[in-house]
């Protein structure tokens, strides 16, 4: 069965930012607390899958209707 055509898109932690309105280091603190988790690339920087971001965006509005 396939998703989302960009579930295995990896998203640089500003566009995660720009997904909840946050602030990117918001972002990094989310991941460095095991909210979300974030794949090292070579240089070190943070990315974070596309269909884990969605899932955890979902979970987030459904709190947020309550």
């Amino acid at each position: 069965m396939q998703g989302h055509p960009d579930d295995d898109a990896l998203l640089t932690p500003s566009e995660v930012a720009a997904m909840f309105r946050v602030n990117p280091k918001t972002v990094t603190r989310w991941a460095r607390a095991g909210k979300i988790s974030a794949i090292r690339t070579l240089g070190g920087h943070r990315r974070f899958r596309a269909s884990e971001i969605r899932q955890f965006l979902d979970k987030v509005e459904e709190h947020q209707e309550l």
